[in-house]
């Protein structure tokens, strides 16, 4: 028998493209199971999940949806109900891939699935919403979003396509095969802007030399996020976090905020960390367009055709110092945090376009005031992409993950 996958989809809207997936994948030799997550109408075909099954596991009947007529109602119905049901598969050992279609509604449920599963399971969604905003529905996991181009709504000659570049995209990403790599090195947590990419690829060597493993994760919003994510999840054996941008974004109101849990994961679970204020110079927007007209007066930088910087002030500088040490003091235990008063990112520095003495000034200033006494503080009279600066976190952090192995 071959490899299993399923398909997510609403049966009666989207049977004909859903059966159009399930051939090609047959053909490959894949164990196919369908899933129905359609509310209103008759399935095409029969499912090997039943949408009245999805919907009693989602809390209700689906008779009472029909009656409710509810879309809102219906779909967050049918998205808990899949994703109970795709876990409920994988503990079986039953899912080895899953593959949905559709549109926000399709998409909305299908995704949810796919988040319930662990990472490295092939998580592909042929899906009209492929090019937005896509946060809602990738979160923190490994889910591929394909673009279908045009709605999914019946078979033509550029639907046929797209449907099929999703599906031959999951036929590979199950029967690849990566070769087994055994690794008992303790993983370190790293964070990373490319403003900051010379200080985190010199602690990195640093640590691998040591023994560590390195993860690094993009100061995305998402990227930070994640990381927060994992190390609640008991992941690692330190945290270095260089590069706390996303706490600008939060201040500034720039779209890369990763959430109220960011900076704070570490401290609950006492994992060591040594925490810097990378790239905190800067909030991001999209494009220039895009940046709120208010703002257009603020020392702005086209960092990308998508993506707009702006520099922080000194209110908002001030402001994200005290940000930072509310959330280090509320889990001091394992904590050091490194300042670099030479400056925070590639941008701030002497003859650089967002070199601002006075705004650090403000951030350094509020995290002496506010910093709990239970946290070293260690300044250093260079940037932060300076070499001293990264290996003297670097050295720090493998001195306090020492000292916990022998507590």
């Amino acid at each position: 028998m071959g490899a299993k996958v399923v398909i997510v989809c609403a049966l009666d809207t989207k049977g004909i493209e859903c059966a159009f997936i399930k051939e090609l994948l047959v053909d490959a030799g894949l164990d196919v199971r369908v899933m129905d997550t359609g509310v209103l109408g008759e399935p095409a075909f029969e499912a090997d999940v039943t949408n009245r099954e999805i919907a009693r596991l989602g809390g209700t009947e689906l008779e009472a949806l029909h009656t409710r007529n509810d879309r809102g109602i219906a779909v967050e119905t049918m998205m808990q109900g899949a994703a109970a049901k795709i876990l409920e598969l994988h503990e079986l050992g039953e899912v080895d891939g899953i593959i949905g279609l559709g549109g926000s509604a399709g998409t909305t449920i299908g995704t949810a699935a796919m988040r319930a599963l662990p990472l490295g399971i092939p998580k592909v969604m042929a899906t009209t919403l492929a090019s937005g905003n896509t946060r809602p529905y990738v979160g923190m996991k490994d889910v591929t979003l394909f673009n279908t181009i045009v709605d999914v709504s019946g078979l033509n000659r550029i639907s046929r396509h797209m449907l099929a570049n999703a599906a031959f995209a999951l036929i590979g990403m199950v029967k690849g095969r990566l070769p087994v790599f055994k690794s008992d090195k303790p993983l370190v947590a790293a964070s990373m802007f490319g403003v900051t990419t010379a200080c985190v690829d010199t602690a990195r060597a640093r640590l691998e030399e040591h023994g560590y493993e390195v993860l690094v994760f993009h100061g995305t919003g998402i990227g930070g996020a994640t990381m927060e994510s994992l190390i609640d999840g008991g992941f690692f054996a330190g945290v270095l976090d260089i590069t706390t941008s996303e706490l600008a974004d939060d201040v500034a109101g720039g779209m890369l905020s990763a959430g109220p849990q960011r900076l704070t994961m570490a401290g609950r679970r006492g994992v060591p960390q040594v925490v810097s204020v990378g790239a905190v110079d800067m909030a991001n927007f999209g494009p220039l367009e895009s940046v709120p007209l208010p703002l257009h007066s603020r020392q702005l930088y086209p960092h990308n055709p998508t993506i707009t910087l702006m520099r922080t002030n000194i209110e908002e500088n001030r402001g994200i110092g005290e940000l930072i040490a509310s959330k280090l003091n509320a889990g001091p235990g394992h904590t050091k945090v490194f300042l670099p008063l030479r400056g925070v990112s590639a941008l701030d520095a002497e003859g650089a376009p967002f070199f601002g003495p006075e705004e650090n000034a403000a951030l350094f200033s509020a995290i002496r005031e506010k910093l709990s006494p239970e946290i070293e503080l260690i300044e250093m009279d260079c940037h932060i992409n300076n070499e001293i600066f990264a290996l003297a976190m670097a050295n720090k952090l493998i001195e306090m993950m020492n000292s916990r192995e022998e507590e």
